[in-house]
Formats: C-alpha cells, sequence, structure tokens
C-alpha cells in the first residue's frame, strides 16, 4: 500500500467563523489552533500547510476563569533599555481584545514559518461584523 502524500496545491481551504461570545479564552484558542493547522481533515500532514481559513467576532465578550483577569500579565519590550511594558488580560480585553486571542492562539501554534503562514489565516473582531461574507463563512461550533 502506498502513503498518500498531498501537495500543497491541492489543499482545499475552507472559511469558518467562530463567536467568542462567552466562550473560555484558552478552549476556543486550542480549537482554533486545530482548525489553522487542518487537523480536523482526513489528509492532514504536520509538514504541509493544510488548514482552514478562521474568522473570529465579538473577541471583545470573551471569558477566562479564576482571577486570570486581574494576575495574567502579557509583557512587551520596546527594544531600548528599561523598555519593558507590562499589560493584565483586563487591560488587554479593553483595549485590545482582538490581539488577546491572536496571541492565545499564536503560542499553540508551531513555531517557525509553517506557523506564521497558519496565523496569517487568523482574522480577529472585536464586534459582531466582519467583511468577509463574500467567503461564505461556515458557522463552527466551539465546545464552551
Amino acid at each position: 500500500m502506498k502513503t498518500y502524500r498531498i501537495r500543497p496545491e491541492d489543499v482545499v481551504r475552507n472559511w469558518w467563523v467562530v463567536d467568542a461570545r462567552g466562550k473560555i479564552l484558552g478552549r476556543l484558542a486550542s480549537q482554533i489552533a486545530s482548525i489553522l493547522r487542518g487537523k480536523h481533515k482526513p489528509y492532514f500532514q504536520p509538514d504541509v500547510d493544510c488548514g482552514d481559513f478562521v474568522i473570529v467576532i465579538n473577541a471583545k465578550d470573551v471569558k477566562v476563569t479564576g482571577k486570570k483577569l486581574i494576575q495574567k500579565k502579557y509583557y512587551f519590550h520596546s527594544n531600548y533599555p528599561g523598555g519593558l511594558k507590562e499589560r493584565s488580560l483586563e487591560w488587554m480585553l479593553e483595549n485590545k481584545p482582538e490581539e488577546v486571542i491572536r496571541l492565545a492562539v499564536k503560542r499553540m501554534l508551531p513555531k517557525n514559518r509553517l506557523g506564521h503562514r497558519m496565523l496569517k489565516r487568523l482574522k480577529i473582531y472585536a464586534g459582531p461584523e466582519h467583511p468577509h461574507e463574500a467567503q461564505q463563512p461556515k458557522p463552527l461550533e466551539v465546545e464552551a
């Protein structure tokens, strides 16, 4: 029996839309990362970019459990001496809700060129509207 290897030009990419309202951040991010990698497809190969596009709406309404709103910190550096900046999850959800989901998904993808290419197919919007109606995205049910 021969092993079937899919070529990158044979990959069929679908568009999915996910409503993040009331969903827990980590569970949502892990399922989005799985779709971006293509693990739900029967011809998944870890070295081939065979994932789909994912649109996330209502990013500002994502939930977290425990005391993460206050205790979880995001660190950034300006590349200048003493330029380390620290933001709480609460501040990030108020000011940059798209970045919270993007960082959670990014850290679950491979840390190489393939992962960077997968992350480009993630579209995140704070509100319920998105400009991708022409792609006819299908709703994706995410277990909360």
